[in-house]
């Protein structure tokens, strides 16, 4: 099992990551805003995560870790 964090401050809410998953379950948090005003990113089933690491390589702003 994979776990994955994402840094808010420097998460911007681009959604790349959301595009990119092959499981889908990154997603904006509609519920939470940044301290910088974006809706950071969220991985809503760290059990269905197979640990790609495409979400990490694709955020532009190097604000997601995934640790297997």
């Amino acid at each position: 099992m994979a776990r994955i964090t994402v840094d808010d401050t420097f998460c911007k809410g681009c959604g790349l990551c959301v595009d990119v998953c092959p499981v889908h379950i990154m997603e904006l948090d509609a519920e939470r805003i940044t301290s910088k005003g974006y809706h950071p990113a969220l991985c809503i089933d760290e059990q269905a995560c197979t640990g790609c690491c495409s979400c990490a390589v694709m955020c532009p702003d190097v604000a997601i870790t995934v640790e297997r």
